[in-house]
């Protein structure tokens, strides 16, 4: 992972069973729970002790957090924790562009911006406006399927029955 694309973690201490209080190269101070994650993944339920839990250490560079052989890498504890927060990720961003079929290009057209904010978004470099965010929801929710704008949203019966 690049200092480039995303920040470096700094610091990592578990305040509590599952919570995490993250320090970043961006001076962000972060707290992200991480019970859900640990629950869902079999092969980290080690971890889901109190006591094993409280040994999470930074992994070499700000690479990630360690617990013996397990570890969660920073870029995802970073998009964790700023979901958490109400902040829109680079993995929901990813997430749109990929389930809209979207390249940097294309997604730039559609969200009438250049393809280089598109890359900065995608990985984490920027971060994203609540009002980027929003025109993807309002795009995927039109679908425009000419250049222009559609001249009104759906409603949202009209939109339960174009997503079922």
């Amino acid at each position: 992972m690049s200092d480039f694309f995303f920040p470096r973690l700094e610091a990592v201490e578990a305040p509590a069973p599952w919570r995490l209080c993250t320090r970043w190269s961006t001076g962000e101070v972060l707290e992200v729970d991480v019970e859900g994650v640990l629950r869902a993944t079999p092969p980290l339920a080690p971890i889901l002790d109190p006591a094993v839990f409280a040994t999470a250490r930074l992994a070499e560079g700000g690479q990630g957090i360690e617990w013996f052989d397990e570890e969660f890498g920073a870029d995802n504890v970073y998009a964790w924790a700023q979901e958490q927060a109400g902040a829109v990720s680079h993995q929901m961003f990813g997430e749109w562009m990929h389930r809209n079929g979207l390249s940097l290009s294309t997604a730039a057209e559609a969200l009438g911006i250049s393809r280089r904010m598109v890359s900065y978004y995608r990985t984490a470099h920027k971060a994203i406006p609540r009002a980027i965010w929003l025109a993807c929801l309002g795009w995927e929710a039109t679908r425009p399927q000419a250049r222009s704008l559609p001249r009104r949203l759906p409603t949202a019966r009209e939109y339960a029955a174009l997503h079922r």
